[in-house]
């Protein structure tokens, strides 16, 4: 199906939920496929493809809302599937606040290119999606006799949308990516540790292929021998592969649901300082090239430039139409798209020598944060840095907290965002942090 005919049907769609009693409608076709390649043991473990077309449908009707989405696309299935989806919504709870945005707000084109769409994507052949695997796997194989298993993958995948609404908006998005990851497993004393490592792109020409398993194997090496170490009080610094794990409640306590019920510990703080001088936190939807690039959000509002956090003080929420007609407020957006924490001079290595006694975290084992406290409990792995130097691999621990409390105490960050993340979070340094042994 052209990009025409996607947009020639979703229009027929909306006519149709008109047609039969909608008020208001938005409708959107979405097109994916992906690949995955998971290889053990020097043979192939895993060969997966998909290729996925829907249709989905938003519904106002009497003033009740519903969403819709079906796979079957011909005119003759989908007339039925509205007619019913209309009659069901009539049987749902009056909203008065469900409606569609108000179209001033809407994306009207003339963005920048944001190069989200690798052209050559389907020039990549099936046997290079292969060797690319198990030139991951060869990187690790027999080069340490402490390895029990191995694994390497292979992933990638390409998306695209055409939506419109009845009250005038319409637009297209397209998008690619594609991915490599090894996971190690050791011999550990009693334990058997493990890690990983990944890469990742738009672009296939930009993806690294390199040094994927040697890094793998050496993070996994390096837990041989973790151990908990007595309960302190310390500064901590998050490696920036994990660090987004301390940032996601932040986030998620601006959300306009979380506000709206009262499920936020950030509720009536815009405006105010609520983290450290070192916390500046921009939402850029214009990164050409960046993982979360956009020209509109999911409801086709235009994307726009946000500041999140400014030396600490709260700037905005992010919340969409419906919260915003809720809370009587006017909408920003409801999701995040590319999330920029201000990076500092030094490297990680610089900051682990600025330590005299520290911990470095590398990865969180479970735990949870409550949202509308801001309490929190977390299982770290890591490395015990003294004088400088990591000194040994530290496990069954926990960290625990209040987040503000956490981000009064964000002293520094590094400079060594990954700029294939939507979220390019550098290492972070906190200091008076709360370790426990389990």
């Amino acid at each position: 199906m052209t990009k025409q005919e996607k947009y020639e049907l979703v229009h027929w769609v909306i006519g149709q939920a008109l047609k039969n009693g909608a008020q208001e409608a938005a409708a959107g076709i979405s097109d994916s496929f992906s690949s995955r390649i998971e290889v053990r043991d020097r043979k192939i473990d895993k060969l997966e493809q998909a290729n996925q077309n829907s249709l989905g449908i938003r519904l106002y009707v009497d003033r009740k809302y519903s969403e819709h989405s079906t796979n079957r696309l011909r005119k003759s299935d989908l007339e039925r599937f509205i007619r019913e989806a209309v009659a069901a919504t009539r049987y749902l709870s009056e909203d008065e606040f469900r409606t569609l945005p108000d179209p001033d707000l809407y994306y009207k084109g003339g963005g920048p290119q944001l190069n989200n769409l690798d052209p050559q994507f389907t020039d990549v052949l099936p046997q290079r999606k292969i060797d690319l695997a198990f030139a991951v796997e060869n990187e690790i194989a027999g080069k340490d006799e402490r390895i029990i298993s191995v694994s390497a993958n292979y992933g990638d995948g390409m998306g695209s949308r055409v939506v419109a609404t009845s009250n005038g908006f319409h637009g297209e998005t397209a998008n690619s990516y594609y991915s490599l990851w090894a996971n190690v497993s050791v011999k550990g004393g009693d334990a058997r540790p493990s890690a990983g490592w990944n890469e990742s792109a738009i672009f296939f020409d930009r993806l690294k292929t390199a040094g994927i398993g040697d890094t793998a194997l050496q993070r996994a090496l390096g837990k041989i021998g973790q151990r908990k170490i007595d309960s302190a009080r310390l500064p901590m610094i998050v490696e920036n592969v994990t660090a987004a794990r301390l940032l996601s409640p932040l986030v998620a306590a601006l959300s306009g649901s979380a506000i709206q019920q009262k499920n936020s510990f950030l509720i009536d703080r815009l405006g105010q300082k609520v983290a450290s001088e070192a916390l500046t936190l921009t939402d850029d939807p214009h990164i050409p090239g960046g993982r979360a690039s956009r020209l509109f959000d999911g409801e086709g509002l235009e994307s726009k430039k946000i500041s999140v956090f400014e030396k600490g003080i709260l700037k905005s929420y992010y919340i969409d139409t419906y919260y915003a007609k809720k809370l009587n407020v006017n909408p920003t957006t409801g999701s995040t798209s590319n999330m920029i924490l201000e990076p500092g001079g030094k490297s990680l290595d610089q900051m682990i020598a600025s330590l005299d006694r520290g911990i470095l975290v590398t990865g969180f084992n479970g735990g949870n944060s409550n949202g509308s406290t801001g309490d929190f409990s977390f299982g770290i792995d890591g490395f015990l840095i003294e004088k400088g130097a990591i000194v040994q691999p530290v496990s069954e621990m926990n960290i625990t907290g209040n987040m503000l409390q956490l981000w009064a105490n964000f002293a520094e960050a590094c400079n060594d965002f990954r700029e294939d993340s939507s979220w390019r979070i550098p290492s972070l340094l906190f200091n008076d942090v709360d370790f426990s042994g389990i």
